[in-house]
C-alpha cells in the first residue's frame, strides 16, 4: 500500500492506538503530522518516523477548539504542502455513572471526542475542498458508540455522535471526491488493561512476548494497537475510494463491517396506536425480539492464561 505524497494528520498520536495510525501511514509513505498535548511524547514519535526515513513534525495541541484544529491543517500545509488524511483518534475518558456525573465529566469528553472531531474535519473539509483533488477523514468511534457501555454516558454519547457525522460528511462531501468513515477498534491500551478478564493475559503477553490466545484475538476481536493500524492505512489510501459512510471494526483477527440502525420490527393499525393498543400488542408484535444492549462480556475459556 503505497501513500507517498500523501500528508496525514493524526490527532492523539503521542502513545496507543494514535500512534500505531501515525507509524503506519508513515512506513506506507505518508507524510504525518503527530499531534498530542504531550510534547515529549509527540515529539518522540515524530522523531522516532524520521529516523525510520519516513516524515513528520509535532504538534502540541489541545483538540477540541477550531484553533486548535485549524492549527494542526496550517502545520500540514506548512511543513509539508498540502492535507489529504485527517484522522480524529484523540480522546480522554472521565468514566462515572449517570448519576455521579458531574457537568466536568461530561462536557470535557464531549469537547475532544465530538467537538474535536468536528472541529478538526471541518478544518480538514475546507483544505480539501480547497486543493481540490478529494481526500479522507477517518474518524475513530468505538464499541461503546455501537451498543452503550455500563459507566460511559459522555464517552458512548459522543462515539455514537462520530458514527452519525461520518454518515452525514459522506453524502456532504460526495461530490468533492471526500470520503468519510467511522472505524471501530478494539485493541490492548491502557484503557482496556483495567478489564479484569482481559488484565492477567496482556500482562503475561508483555512479559514473555508471546502472542495473545486465539479466544482473545478472534473470539473477543481483540489484539495490539498494530492489529488495528492497517485499516487507517486503507481508508487512506486511493484502494478506499469507493467506501464512504461506514462504520468499520478491526482488532485481532477481526475485521467487521457494522450495521446502521435500521426498522427491525413494523406493525400497524387502522387510524394510528393507542396506548393500550400498543400494551396489548407489544410482546407478540415489534417488541417480541427486543435489541440487546451493552458491550458483551468476554467470554472467557477457563484457562485465562496466554497459553490457553
Amino acid at each position: 500500500m503505497d501513500l507517498s505524497g500523501k500528508v496525514a494528520v493524526v490527532t492523539g498520536a503521542g502513545r496507543g492506538l494514535g500512534r500505531a495510525y501515525a507509524e503506519a501511514l508513515a512506513a506506507a509513505g505518508a507524510a504525518v503530522i503527530v499531534n498530542d498535548l504531550d510534547g515529549d511524547s509527540a515529539a518522540g514519535v515524530a522523531g522516532g518516523i524520521i529516523a525510520a526515513g519516513g516524515r513528520a513534525a509535532a504538534v502540541v495541541a489541545p483538540v477540541g477548539s477550531a484553533e486548535a484544529a485549524e492549527r494542526l491543517v496550517a502545520a500540514a500545509v506548512k511543513e509539508f504542502g498540502r492535507l489529504d488524511v485527517m484522522v480524529t483518534n484523540a480522546g480522554i475518558l472521565r468514566d462515572r455513572v449517570l448519576w455521579k456525573m458531574s457537568d466536568e465529566d461530561f462536557d470535557a469528553v464531549i469537547d475532544v471526542h465530538l467537538r474535536g472531531t468536528f472541529t478538526c474535519a471541518r478544518a480538514a473539509a475546507v483544505r480539501m475542498r480547497e486543493q481540490g483533488t478529494g481526500g479522507r477523514l477517518i474518524l475513530v468511534s468505538s464499541p461503546a458508540g455501537q451498543r452503550g457501555n455500563f459507566g460511559q454516558t459522555n464517552y458512548a454519547a459522543a462515539k455514537a455522535g462520530v458514527v452519525a457525522m461520518a454518515r452525514t460528511w459522506a453524502m456532504e462531501l460526495a461530490r468533492a471526491n471526500i470520503t468519510v468513515n467511522a472505524i471501530v477498534p478494539v485493541a490492548a491500551t491502557e484503557m482496556t488493561k483495567t478489564i479484569p478478564a482481559f488484565a492477567p493475559v496482556i500482562e503475561e503477553s508483555e512479559r514473555t512476548g508471546r502472542p495473545f490466545p486465539e479466544w482473545l484475538r478472534r473470539g473477543e476481536g481483540l489484539g495490539t494497537a498494530g492489529d488495528v493500524a492497517p485499516l487507517v492505512v486503507f481508508l487512506a489510501s486511493d484502494a478506499s475510494a469507493e467506501v464512504t459512510g461506514q462504520a468499520i471494526g478491526i482488532g485481532g483477527d477481526r475485521l467487521a463491517l457494522w450495521s446502521h440502525p435500521g426498522e427491525k420490527a413494523v406493525a400497524y393499525a387502522d387510524g394510528g396506536w393507542t396506548a393500550d393498543a400498543i400494551a396489548a400488542s407489544w410482546r407478540t408484535g415489534v417488541g417480541a425480539d427486543p435489541e440487546t444492549y451493552g458491550v458483551p462480556a468476554p467470554k472467557v475459556p477457563e484457562q485465562k492464561t496466554a497459553e490457553s
